[in-house]
């Protein structure tokens, strides 16, 4: 039986762990050759043993311009293209609006917006080679709304939303589709509450998401049963923006 992804190689950040390595590990059950981007080395490695042959780890500070472009060198080097990209890689952390500094702002916004925007930017060029491809951006629900103490983590996913429309409008004449998916709460190092906490309640279906689902969801805009979207967002919360 064919893979939703059979012949397609794919480049996701932050793939060491959590939601990223569920990414991985679903892409190339469905055929997908994958690229595991991190910072965190031996996570990583692991990682990229653990899919055979399919799998290859390199190391990528999302941040960093020329670490994109040799990224992208080493994977065209191993799979001869690129079809697809996550940019999944991103920190948060909870500070008050007035009590921000601009060195922690600056950190942030470097990691989840400028990374973001280097992945598309250095990435496009070798997919429209390829023929085209899929670029799934992830934002999140506090790219859809505020929440208190969020304030650096709410500004880059707010501009990530943004980066997707305008890279969906200029490739899609490369053949390029530019989605964002936007987790609610998932279960990850990030977002360690249980299923019964009250950070929580306010959830329609009643608990916390799960790595897989929010995979299977980036999988989806990944391949081409999603050919007629682009620039649009995929909120995966269980509901909780629902009302927003």
């Amino acid at each position: 039986m064919s893979g939703r992804l059979d012949g397609r190689v794919v480049l996701v950040t932050g793939a060491a762990r959590g939601q990223g390595a569920a990414e991985a590990r679903l892409f190339a059950r469905e055929g997908a050759a994958v690229a595991v981007t991190d910072v965190l080395v031996d996570d990583g490695a692991a990682l990229a043993q653990e899919l055979g042959s399919a799998g290859l780890f390199v190391e990528l500070d999302v941040a960093d311009e020329t670490a994109w472009a040799a990224a992208l060198a080493a994977v065209v080097e191993r799979f001869g293209r690129l079809d697809g990209l996550v940019n999944n890689a991103g920190i948060m952390y909870r500070r008050p609006l007035l009590e921000e500094t601009v060195e922690s702002l600056d950190r942030l916004l470097s990691i989840n917006l400028r990374g973001t925007f280097l992945g598309v930017r250095t990435c496009a060029p070798e997919m429209a080679r390829a023929g085209g491809g899929a670029i799934v951006n992830v934002s999140s629900t506090a790219g859809v709304t505020g929440y208190p103490e969020l304030g650096a983590y709410t500004m880059s996913k707010w501009g990530i939303r943004g980066l997707t429309r305008v890279a969906a409008l200029e490739l899609a004449p490369m053949g390029i589709r530019v989605n964002t998916l936007i987790p609610g709460g998932v279960r990850t190092a990030m977002a360690t509450a249980p299923d019964d906490s009250a950070h929580w309640a306010g959830i329609p279906l009643g608990r916390v998401g799960e790595v897989d689902e929010l995979a299977a969801a980036a999988l989806f805009l990944l391949s081409s049963e999603s050919a007629y979207m682009t620039g649009s967002d995929m909120v995966v919360d269980g509901g909780a923006v629902a009302g927003a």
